[in-house]
């Protein structure tokens, strides 16, 4: 679908919405509040729902049903992303000023190899057409996992490009405000570094799953990406809007899980039984409705301490001793 001059327009929207987010309304570092991060969700919403209108008015109605399914696929899996970020920033104390300018760069990096990803996938569907199959049995196969994966058990320390790093770049002992590198008996990284390197890595791990359960909506390679990059535009004000409701979310990974197999069963099957793509949009609503719905019934009334690491009173923010020293 998507043509040259669509592509390079939306490219152009892309860059520009993010050249306002960080070098107008971010220039200077600062905390978000929860007023900035509620107005900033409903702007990239609001973005995001009105390209999918310009895709209705310019295409029709399949190609704007399939990009809004993507949308509620991707934007319901980088919740689990939300998560991880509140643990990264508790286990490197991470001031809370410094992580929007994190966010930022660590979703520019999550934009760029999800580009990657996706055009491979793209060209090895229209050669390998059977690929998608393999596509269906990995989604039912990684939902079934993810029904026993807890996200607030993420252990930073057990990354293995973490550990990889701290074994051969130079780290300073403290942070350097934002800085990524400083120079310092030659370029060291900060310990702001490491938390980049970790939420570029597991981004790319949520994604392995999520590009494939888009593919299995639609092989576009236009809507694919445009429906990732739109809900990820909207994560960063996502989670600091609701990083301190996630532990609430208890049912959340049970809901996914069922929408990562509903979506791999829907392509096994896709030679014999068709779902149409209005079915399964109403079954992807319904199974994240039905899972917040019951994990905000069953919210416990004191908050739940998932910041610490299991099996021990320590604090996940603690890190490993003499690896990252943290800011006061």
């Amino acid at each position: 679908m998507g043509t040259l001059l669509l592509w390079v327009a939306f490219s152009f929207l892309v860059l520009f919405m993010l050249a306002l987010d960080l070098g107008v309304f971010h220039r200077r570092a600062h905390a978000v509040g929860l007023r900035e991060a509620a107005v900033w969700s409903v702007v990239w919403v609001a973005v995001s729902l009105s390209f999918n209108l310009g895709l209705w008015a310019w295409y029709g109605s399949q190609q704007a049903l399939e990009f809004l399914a993507g949308y509620l696929i991707e934007k319901s899996f980088s919740v689990d992303n939300i998560f991880v970020f509140a643990v990264l920033f508790r286990y490197f104390d991470v001031e809370a000023r410094y992580q929007h300018r994190v966010l930022f760069w660590g979703i520019l990096g999550a934009l760029a190899m999800r580009g990657v990803m996706i055009g491979t996938g793209a060209a090895l569907i229209s050669r390998f057409e059977w690929i998608l199959y393999l596509f269906g049995a990995f989604l039912v196969v990684s939902g079934v996992r993810m029904m026993f994966y807890r996200p607030e058990r993420f252990l930073p320390e057990q990354n293995p490009v973490l550990r990889l790093a701290r074994l051969v770049l130079p780290i300073t002992e403290d942070y350097e405000g934002q800085k990524f590198f400083v120079r310092r008996q030659g370029l060291r990284a900060t310990p702001l570094f490491l938390v980049l390197l970790v939420i570029e890595t597991t981004d790319l791990a949520f994604a392995v799953d999520s590009i494939p359960a888009i593919f299995v909506i639609t092989q576009d390679p236009f809507i694919v990406y445009t429906s990732n990059v739109f809900a990820i535009l909207g994560l960063r004000a996502f989670y600091f809007l609701l990083a301190g409701m996630m532990p609430y979310f208890r049912y959340l990974s049970a809901g996914l899980s069922l929408m990562l197999v509903f979506v791999g069963v829907k392509m096994l099957i896709e030679p014999w039984v068709h779902i149409s793509i209005l079915l399964s949009l109403g079954v992807v609503g319904l199974v994240l409705g039905v899972a917040i719905v019951a994990s905000i019934y069953s919210a416990p009334t004191e908050p739940l301490d998932w910041n610490k690491k299991k099996g021990s009173g320590e604090e996940a923010g603690s890190g490993e001793s003499g690896d990252v020293k943290h800011v006061s």
